[in-house]
């Protein structure tokens, strides 16, 4: 009887504990998205995957993010260009820290398939690279916390501004490279330091 009451006590003592330590966590969670952060957002989102998600999924992670549409001929493949050269310049330590995303300004042409294939053609099919789709709305919402301005063209064109945008990990906005093929020495040093305040 003794051993019973006292595995009871046991039990709800790791319970207690287990509880305490659940709502620590969730309030040190809310602490940390601040009014600025995008994991704010409800929008929902679609990786190339076909997987849907919220933004705040990728929370913990710092951010790379670049919006273009895969049948861009002419600023979106430098802009690709661009994603690859900052990849290639983090160290393996940072690059375990970091999520490479590129978000399409053209969510009707570029479904779910469609990410895929651009992603395995241009072999970015794979960790820390995300393609991300959502509804017009969602997208347009999306661009202008970013301050990524666009405009359907012809149907098939869209003219767009050229902006990287990194994140740190509660989703806040810490810096961003404008133009095509600039120095990203910035951009480089902005994300290792991101990433290393990170556990």
């Amino acid at each position: 009887m003794k051993k019973i009451i006292l595995l009871c006590s046991l039990f709800l003592a790791l319970q207690s504990c287990k509880n305490a330590k659940e709502n620590s966590e969730l309030n040190n969670d809310n602490k940390e998205i601040t009014d600025v952060s995008i994991y704010n957002l409800p929008s929902k989102w679609t990786t190339q995957n076909g997987q849907d998600i919220k933004l705040k999924s990728l929370k913990g992670n710092v951010l790379v993010m670049v919006m273009i549409y895969t049948s861009c001929k002419a600023a979106c493949p430098k802009l690709v260009a661009d994603m690859r050269d900052i990849e290639s310049k983090l160290d393996k330590k940072s690059r375990e820290k970091v999520k490479l995303i590129l978000v399409s300004i053209d969510p009707v042409t570029d479904t779910p398939k469609r990410l895929k294939s651009f992603a395995v053609e241009n072999k970015m099919n794979q960790d820390p690279w995300i393609f991300l789709r959502s509804t017009e709305d969602n997208t347009r919402e999306f661009a202008a916390l970013l301050a990524v301005n666009y405009k359907q063209i012809s149907p098939m064109d869209f003219s767009h501004s050229n902006i990287i945008s990194v994140f740190n990990t509660q989703g806040e906005l810490v810096y961003q490279q404008e133009g095509l093929g600039v120095n990203n020495d910035k951009t480089i040093n902005k994300i290792k330091e991101e990433a290393q305040k990170t556990k």
